[in-house]
């Protein structure tokens, strides 16, 4: 995997099961700013990885309601992670993976607007570590304001996706987050959003953060209601980003 560095390195090519022990695909998905779409694009990826193998979305916002309620999963059965307060050591990624919620052929893992508070960095290291033995791949909706502290697990990726809106706020939110992603050593791409109200091209602001284009996520005007309706639909502008991303990084062969 090539590094994050002043470089631009191209897409890599997935293996569908990494070299003994055997590991999932990880991908971080993290904004460049608030409102930047990262979660809704996570779950999409999180979908259209799970058209190819086990697939895991992971809620790592410390400050989230709960992604389940993005997905309008809120009500439904399965554990969050102040269930898995507990789950420390040898944890068994299969016994997990049967207990999350469904998302479609997606499971999730989610905080839980009831219980808030972020799950211990111990547990969260742990269960990850096992899930990544159960599962094809795990897509990682972190936390903007741990990358920029370097307390996230970006570092544990293979890839960190920065969804990043073509205004002030992401150049100034992406150059935040940089260092940190430098140090983590992960292979680091933008994915760039919406229009740009002051006119910033894709390719300036490319330029002013040093990191490349992987691709492009088109306004999805009916998103905000969909949400609100609960859930992230299936087609669509941000479904068929959600796929290109796959399709750029490689896919699962």
């Amino acid at each position: 995997m090539t590094p994050l560095t002043g470089a631009r390195p191209g897409p890599p090519t997935w293996p569908s099961v990494a070299p003994a022990p055997r590991r999932a695909l990880v991908v971080g998905v993290v904004a460049a700013r608030g409102g930047a779409g990262a979660s809704t694009l996570a779950a999409a990826l999180a979908r259209e990885l799970a058209r190819r193998t086990a697939t895991v979305l992971v809620d790592l916002d410390r400050a989230s309601g709960g992604i389940d309620v993005l997905l309008g999963l809120e009500g439904a059965d399965g554990v969050r992670w102040p269930d898995l307060a507990d789950a420390r050591g040898e944890v068994s990624g299969a016994d997990v993976l049967t207990l999350l919620p469904r998302w479609g052929p997606c499971a999730v893992l989610s905080a839980d607007r009831s219980r808030p508070g972020p799950p211990e960095p111990a547990v969260v290291a742990d269960v990850l570590h096992a899930l990544t033995a159960a599962a094809g791949a795990l897509v990682l909706d972190l936390d903007r304001a741990a990358v920029v502290a370097g307390e996230s697990l970006a570092g544990a990726c293979d890839a960190v996706l920065v969804v990043a809106p073509r205004d002030l706020r992401s150049v100034a939110g992406i150059l935040a987050m940089r260092p940190c992603l430098v140090r983590a050593g992960v292979a680091t791409w933008l994915v760039v959003a919406g229009p740009a109200p002051g006119g910033l091209g894709a390719a300036e602001l490319s330029d002013t953060v040093d990191l490349p284009i992987l691709a492009m996520l088109p306004r999805d005007r009916r998103m905000g209601a969909a949400l609100e309706r609960g859930g992230v639909p299936e087609g669509g502008p941000t479904a068929r980003a959600a796929a290109r991303v796959v399709s750029a990084l490689g896919g699962l062969t």
